[in-house]
C-alpha cells in the first residue's frame, strides 16, 4: 500500500514533488517507485486549514443570537467542520488517507503544522494508521530526500498538536465570550460597534494605547546646557559641560561662578584612547528580520513573512518561522564551504577572517525545532535573481550578507575621550576613529546613521581657544511605534511590566504571541480598525481607545495574563500539562469576566466617541474631561462644537472652541490646557493666508493663545 504524504498547501506539495518523478492527478500527485518509496506514494495537500471549529450555534441554538443572557459560551465538547469552499479537496484527502496504511505529516514543522495535520486526519475518521513526521528546515531536493529517508515518529508531534489545539480552543472561547460581552455592554452606552476581543490582540492594543497616552500627556520642558567650540593647534572640536538645568539663570550663575566669558581659553587636561571592536551581528530570526526590513524598507511584518515564505518555497532560504539566531555545526559546514559563492552573489569579495565556528553563531544547545534563517546550498543564477521582485531580492541579500558577516572581521575603531578645563569647569568630548570597517563593508549605511565626529590630534595641557554659549533644548516625548518596533515590543514587553515575577514569565515565553503569529496579530488589529498605520507610524484609533478604556484594569489588558497561559500551553507541548486543566482555567476566567466587567463598565463609562456611521451611534458622550479652571466647581465637558463648564447654569461662562484655526482641539489637549496651562506642540494650524504651521496653545484669561 502506498503511503500518503499530507502537505499544508499546494506549493509545499510541489516542492516535495520536485525531489521525485511524479504523475499529476486532481487534488494529489503520485510519486513513482523510487529508492525512498519502492512502491511509490501519494502527495496531497490542505489549503491551510481545511477544518475549523464549529460556530457556537452548532452546539446550542440560543448561542446564535448575541445576548448577555446566553453567555457564557462553554460547550462540554468541541466539534470541527470542513471549512467553507474546501469540501472538494477535503474529500480527496479523506479518500487517500482512509485507503492508506501509513500517513506522513509533511505540514509546516511547527505547532500550527501539527494542528493542521491532525485536525484534517481526525476529521477523515481514519483509525489505526501508522503516522510518521517529516521534519526538515529546507525545501531543497537533497534535504527533502534526506528528510523522507529519516522520518520521525509522531510522539512529539502529538504533544505539539495537543498544545496547538488547546491554544485554538482557548482563543475561540475568549473571542466568542469576550467579543459579545464587551460589544453588548458598550452598546448599552450608545456605542454601536463590534469589538472583537483576543487573548493576545487585546493586551497588544493596550500596550500601543499606553504609549499613545504617554505621548499625548507628555509636557515638554526646556533645559539649558553649556557647549563650546574649541580651536586647537591642529583642528576644531566641540565639548559640552555635564550640567543640565531647567532655568537659563542657573546656567548663567554657574558661568559667573567660574568667571567664564564666551572666549575664555581652555586647557586639555585629559586625552584617553581606547581601542574597541564590534563583532558581526548574529544571524536572523524571523522577528529580527521583520524589524530590519521595516527599518530599511518600511516593509510590514506580514509582508516580510509572506516574502520569506516565497523565498523558502523557491528553495533559496531555510525555514522562516524560527525564533533561533543560531545554527548547528552541520549548517556551518556547508556555509563555510560556499563562502566564495555567496560573495559572488552580492558582488563583494573579502578575505575570510576565520572558518572556525564561533559560539555566537554556532551552538546546538540554542537550536530547538529550527535554526536561524540562512541561505540554502542552492546558489541562484543571475536569471533566477533577475526574476525576484525588489523586496524578494532585498530580503534574500539581507540574509546572505548577514550570513557572510559571520566570516568577516570585527568592526574596529578607536574611541577618544577628551576633557577640556575652562576656569575649573570641565567640558567633555567623545570622538571615534575607524580602524577597520570589517563586516560593515557588507551593508549600506542607513541615511539616519550619523558618523561620530573625528577629533583632530590633541595633546595634554594644550591651550585651546573657546567659543562658549548656552544652548537651549526641550525634553521630547516618547516616539510612537513603527510596525517593525511593534514586533520587538510584543517580544520584549516584559520590560514594560512592573512585577518582577511577571517580567520573568514574559521573558521565558518571549512576550506576546509567537514568532509565527505576531505579524498576523498586527494585521488582525489593523483589520478591526483598532490601530492605524500611516507612513509606517502606528497610532491608536478612537475605536481602539474605546476598547482600551473598557478593558483597563482587567486581565484582558495585561500581557502577564497571556504569558501565564502561554507558559502552561508550553507545558502541554512538553507533556507536563493537560488540555482539560488549561481549558478549565479559561472557563473560570470567562466566568470572572461575566461577573466583573458589567460592574467595571457601569462605574467608569467611556469618554471617547466614535464618529456616527452605519455601525456607530451618533449619541454624544458628555463625560467630564477636567475640573473647570475658572469656577473650580464644575467640569469641562464636550458639547457638539465646543467644550464648556457643567456649571454654566450657575453663571460659569468658561468655554473652549472645538476648532481653532481650522484645527480640531482634542479632549486630551483641553485637559493639558486646564491642568498644565499649555499643550504640547500641535501640528496643522492654518493661518489666514492658507499657510500651515505648528504651535502650542496656552491658556490666558480663559482663552486660547498661540505659543511658538
Amino acid at each position: 500500500m502506498k503511503p500518503v504524504i499530507l502537505a499544508e498547501k499546494p506549493s509545499q506539495a510541489k516542492a516535495y514533488a520536485d525531489a521525485f518523478s511524479v504523475k499529476r492527478h486532481e487534488g494529489y500527485l503520485e510519486i513513482l517507485p523510487s529508492p525512498i518509496f519502492p512502491a511509490g506514494a501519494y502527495i496531497t495537500w490542505g489549503i491551510g486549514h481545511l477544518v475549523e471549529l464549529k460556530e457556537p450555534k452548532a452546539y446550542d441554538p440560543k448561542w446564535n443570537r448575541w445576548s448577555l443572557k446566553s453567555l457564557p459560551i462553554l460547550p462540554d465538547h468541541y466539534e470541527f467542520q470542513i471549512a467553507k469552499g474546501k469540501f472538494k479537496q477535503f474529500s480527496i484527502v479523506k479518500k487517500l488517507i482512509r485507503e492508506a496504511s501509513t500517513v506522513i505529516n509533511a505540514c509546516d514543522v511547527d505547532r500550527e503544522g501539527s494542528n493542521i495535520f491532525y485536525s484534517i486526519y481526525n476529521q477523515t475518521g481514519a483509525k489505526g494508521k501508522t503516522i510518521k513526521r517529516l521534519w526538515i528546515n529546507s525545501l531543497e531536493v537533497e534535504e527533502v530526500r534526506k528528510g523522507f529517508s529519516n522520518l520521525l515518529d509522531n510522539q512529539k508531534d502529538l504533544l505539539l498538536y495537543e498544545e496547538a489545539k488547546a491554544r485554538q480552543i482557548s482563543d475561540w472561547l475568549v473571542g466568542m465570550n469576550g467579543s459579545r460581552l464587551y460589544t453588548l455592554l458598550l452598546k448599552e452606552q450608545g456605542i454601536q460597534e463590534v469589538f472583537p476581543i483576543g487573548r493576545v490582540q487585546s493586551p497588544t492594543i493596550y500596550l500601543i494605547y499606553q504609549r499613545q497616552l504617554e505621548i499625548e500627556n507628555f509636557v515638554s520642558e526646556p533645559f539649558f546646557e553649556i557647549e563650546s567650540t574649541f580651536t586647537a593647534e591642529r583642528g576644531v572640536y566641540k565639548g559640552k559641560a555635564k550640567e543640565k538645568e531647567s532655568k537659563r539663570e542657573t546656567i548663567r550663575e554657574l558661568l559667573a561662578k567660574h568667571e567664564i566669558l564666551p572666549n575664555s581659553p581652555g586647557t586639555i587636561t585629559s586625552v584617553e584612547q581606547l581601542d574597541k571592536r564590534i563583532p558581526p551581528p548574529q544571524l536572523h530570526s524571523l522577528s529580527t528580520l521583520q524589524a530590519t526590513a521595516n527599518r530599511l524598507w518600511k516593509t510590514s511584518p506580514a509582508n516580510v513573512l509572506k516574502t520569506m515564505q516565497v523565498l523558502y518555497e523557491k528553495k533559496l532560504v531555510t525555514y522562516p518561522r524560527t525564533d533561533s539566531r543560531h545554527i548547528t555545526p552541520s549548517e556551518f559546514a556547508y556555509l563555510a564551504g560556499q563562502v566564495n559563492d555567496y560573495q559572488q552573489l552580492i558582488g563583494h569579495n573579502f578575505p575570510v577572517a576565520s572558518l572556525a565556528p564561533k559560539k555566537r553563531y554556532v551552538d546546538s544547545s540554542k537550536v530547538q525545532e529550527h535554526y536561524a534563517i540562512i541561505p540554502t546550498k542552492k546558489i541562484p543564477s543571475e536569471a533566477i535573481l533577475g526574476r525576484l521582485s525588489s523586496i524578494e531580492r532585498n530580503m534574500y541579500e539581507e540574509i546572505v550578507r548577514t550570513t557572510l558577516a559571520m566570516f568577516h572581521r570585527d568592526y574596529a575603531y578607536t574611541e577618544t575621550k577628551v576633557t577640556t578645563d575652562v576656569n575649573g569647569l570641565p567640558f567633555f568630548t567623545t570622538g571615534k576613529t575607524e580602524r577597520d570597517k570589517g563586516w560593515k563593508e557588507l551593508f549600506t549605511k542607513s541615511e539616519k546613521e550619523k558618523d561620530e565626529p573625528t577629533l583632530p590630534p590633541l595633546t595634554m595641557q594644550e591651550i585651546v581657544q573657546s567659543d562658549i554659549s548656552i544652548k537651549e533644548g526641550k525634553t521630547l516625548p516618547p516616539k510612537p511605534y513603527t510596525e517593525g518596533q511593534l514586533i520587538a515590543m510584543m517580544k520584549t514587553c516584559g520590560k514594560l511590566v512592573d512585577d518582577k515575577n511577571e517580567t520573568e514569565i514574559l521573558k521565558e515565553v518571549e512576550g506576546l504571541g509567537t514568532e509565527a503569529t505576531r505579524s498576523g496579530i498586527i494585521e488582525t488589529i489593523k483589520r478591526h480598525s483598532y490601530i492605524d498605520v500611516s507612513k509606517n507610524i502606528v497610532s491608536i484609533t478612537n475605536k481602539g481607545r474605546v476598547l482600551c478604556q473598557a478593558i483597563e484594569g482587567n486581565l484582558l489588558a495585561s500581557p502577564s495574563m497571556t504569558a501565564k497561559w502561554e507558559a502552561y500551553l508550553r507545558k502541554i507541548g512538553n507533556g507536563e500539562g493537560s488540555q482539560e486543566r488549561f481549558l478549565g482555567s479559561i472557563a473560570k476566567f470567562i466566568h470572572s469576566l461575566l461577573e466583573e466587567v458589567p460592574k467595571q463598565l457601569e462605574a467608569k463609562k467611556i469618554t471617547i466617541q466614535l464618529p456616527p456611521s452605519k455601525k456607530t451611534s451618533s449619541k454624544f458622550n458628555r463625560e467630564p474631561i477636567v475640573l473647570c479652571p475658572q469656577c473650580k466647581k464644575g467640569s469641562i465637558i464636550a458639547q457638539k462644537s465646543f467644550y464648556g463648564c457643567t456649571e454654566y447654569k450657575n453663571g460659569c461662562n468658561q468655554t473652549f472652541n472645538g476648532y481653532f484655526l481650522k484645527k480640531k482641539i482634542t479632549p486630551s489637549q483641553i485637559k493639558l490646557l486646564c491642568t498644565k496651562g499649555k499643550t504640547n506642540m500641535i501640528k496643522g494650524f492654518v493661518a489666514e493666508n492658507g499657510q500651515t504651521f505648528n504651535a502650542s496653545l496656552a491658556l490666558v484669561e480663559g482663552k486660547y493663545k498661540l505659543g511658538f
